[in-house]
């Protein structure tokens, strides 16, 4: 549950938010608004020290109730010299409620418009990294709930500021001690400034014992002294490989206009780089990615595994996505999914039961559905099912063309790339005929199972572990009757059911699909639509019973595509093995709406040395040359 807060009416603006567990205060006494200005960033020399940088990265223990980072972002906001981008990470090991933030903000009323966006992002917070977009993702807050100490030693990225904030040293210690301030040191680069309030002597000594050179300031009263610092180690520190080449933005071919293609060229986009995006076919998201609909709901299993935790992260991005560039109701529709466990009960975690600690935010995700639900889907009150909450249905097309209308992206159809060539340092991409279709700097592989032979031809040697899956969905159009006889909210778990989305004919239903392995066919095949009904009576026999004329009659249309999967189930994410400069976003399966936005941003922070979306060791379970190695990169 959200960590409890008391507010004390002591006179100021809404009442001060004190901690019943630390028995000490958020904020001065005096409003921390004034700290969060003096201490934090102008201590760490802020705004002027980011003016005309490409990107600005805050590092801070002890997110609280988010008045640093609200504080950091307007300032962001109100300064034309502001880099492009802005990374804020925080740890927090008992996060506050949504509504407890914006609680606090309501005494700031330039603050209020900053506190309202972020609170409703505020939900779900599990133990792990969450990453939080603002500002068209311009501006993005990695919360990363759990003992500052292990969720730090998850990241390898170089601070340019840091904020020390917390309670008192001698009521919560273990944020001030030496060993939480060497993982603070392994996030910093020569220079780092560091800034926080207190000035005990314990504090300083431990943070120059991990290589800082701090000072005393004048305080605001009532508090007489500050700390400000340098990272300014005595000892040459060990340089981290992700930022030794990071590359300066420049030119970037994808190859492939799915959602993996358009997502990553949009990431790129987003941090300057000129990405063309060139695909055989004629228009966008005509493989995969063209299912006129499809599901997009969290992996849950008991022991809340790699595949679990990475679809949440993949959703949170793409959910992100989709309120910020898709219209609701047309594109897409939060409406929640109703899994339907046919051949097990699928169990929750433990630490997601009711009464346990992790309960109140694991059921911002997943829950047990209700007797009400079910009745809604025409089923029984004891079928095993899960409602998921942040689930809905996305049309895939139309999140594609979105990500191709970011400025930067030019998209080029009807261009093939058969072979790859490396020439002072570019990457050509050629025909079948071997004329030039494009090159550039940086290359990345998002064609499915096609990018296999493509990573072969850049000089791979052991080639990516990509399967071909044919499949192949159903769909038609609502009769009355039949539009009566829906769910308002799709049902998965064997096959799925999107039962009402509006189509270029009218308002319709789409039901699939098959999973056919080594398959390249794109043929619509009779059996394959039989197949998909006979799904969808053991599923939702209601629904089926209404559909039943539809398919008697032939009055089902079919669609037919092939997706691309991996061994272990995960995508495949990450830098060719000794090839420069060329990166593969493929394997997503089943999943790429809740893989493919999470893929992209994850590349865009490994290339740059940014923090990443998702702790390390399960960025490290996607890249390439783990693929193939299915049980170690599902370990826990």
């Amino acid at each position: 549950m959200a960590e409890r807060i008391e507010w004390l009416e002591d006179g100021t603006a809404g009442g001060s938010p004190y901690s019943p567990r630390f028995g000490d205060r958020y904020r001065s006494e005096l409003g921390g608004l004034e700290q969060a200005k003096a201490v934090f960033l102008q201590g760490c020399g802020l705004p002027e020290a980011w003016a005309g940088q490409s990107q600005w990265c805050v590092l801070e223990t002890g997110f609280g109730l988010g008045l640093n980072f609200l504080v950091t972002w307007a300032a962001w906001k109100a300064d034309a010299q502001r880099p492009r981008l802005l990374h804020f990470v925080s740890t927090e090991a008992f996060p506050a409620s949504a509504e407890d933030v914006l609680r606090s903000a309501r005494s700031h009323p330039k603050l209020l418009p900053f506190a309202e966006q972020l609170q409703r992002q505020l939900w779900g917070l599990l133990p792990g990294f969450h990453r939080l977009s603002f500002e068209n993702g311009q501006v993005l807050l990695t919360l990363c709930i759990g003992d500052a100490k292990a969720m730090l030693r998850e990241h390898n990225f170089e601070a340019d500021s840091v904020y020390l904030d917390g309670f008192s040293p001698l009521l919560n210690p273990d944020i001030w001690d030496v060993h939480t301030f060497k993982t603070v040191a392994r996030c910093c680069r020569r220079g780092t400034r560091l800034a926080t309030w207190t000035v005990a002597r314990s504090v300083r000594d431990a943070l120059a014992q991990c290589g800082f050179v701090v000072k005393k300031v004048p305080g605001i009263p009532p508090k007489r002294d500050n700390l400000q610092g340098e990272y300014q180690p005595a000892w040459e520190p060990k340089r981290k490989s992700t930022t030794e080449h990071r590359p300066t933005p420049a030119r970037c071919i994808v190859i492939g206009a799915g959602l993996a293609g358009a997502a990553v060229a949009a990431s790129l986009a987003r941090r300057g780089w000129q990405v063309t995006v060139l695909d055989a076919a004629s228009t966008p998201a005509e493989g995969a990615s063209g299912l006129p609909a499809g599901v997009l709901a969290a992996h849950v299993s008991p022991d809340d595994s790699v595949l679990s935790r990475l679809s949440r992260s993949g959703i949170r991005v793409m959910l992100q996505q989709a309120e910020s560039r898709l219209q609701t109701g047309t594109d897409w529709h939060p409406t929640g999914v109703l899994e339907h466990c046919i051949e097990h009960a699928r169990k929750l975690p433990a630490a997601w039961q009711a009464g346990q600690a992790l309960a109140v935010a694991a059921h911002d995700w997943t829950t047990l559905a209700t007797a009400e639900q079910l009745k809604h889907c025409g089923l029984p009150p004891e079928t095993p099912a899960l409602w998921h909450v942040r689930a809905g249905w996305i049309k895939p097309a139309s999140l594609v063309q979105a990500w191709l209308a970011t400025p930067g992206v030019t998209w080029r159809g009807q261009s093939e790339a058969r072979q790859l060539l490396h020439k002072a340092d570019q990457w050509q991409v050629l025909d079948a005929a071997g004329q030039l279709l494009a090159q550039a700097e940086l290359l990345v592989l998002a064609a499915g199972h096609g990018s296999a032979a493509l990573a072969t031809s850049a000089g791979v040697v052991n080639p990516l572990a990509l399967q071909p899956i044919r499949g192949q969905a159903s769909w038609g159009l609502h009769s009355p009757d039949t539009a009566s006889a829906m769910p308002a909210f799709p049902v998965n778990g064997h096959g799925s059911l999107v039962p009402n989305v509006p189509l270029a004919q009218g308002m319709g239903w789409v039901i699939g699909s098959t999973f056919e392995r080594d398959s390249r066919s794109r043929d619509i095949r009779p059996a394959d639509e039989q197949h998909n009904f006979s799904k969808l009576q053991t599923l939702l026999p209601v629904a089926a019973q209404a559909l039943a004329s539809q398919f008697d009659h032939h009055q089902v249309q079919g669609w037919a595509g092939v997706r691309c999967a991996t061994p272990s189930r995960l995508p495949s994410l990450g830098p060719l093995e000794n090839v420069p400069n060329v990166w593969v976003s493929s394997g997503m399966g089943s999943r790429g709406l809740s893989f493919a936005a999470l893929c992209a941003e994850l590349l865009a922070a490994r290339l740059h040395g940014e923090p990443l979306p998702v702790e390390q060791r399960l960025a490290d379970a996607l890249l390439p040359q783990y693929a193939k190695h299915h049980a170690n990169v599902l370990k826990t």
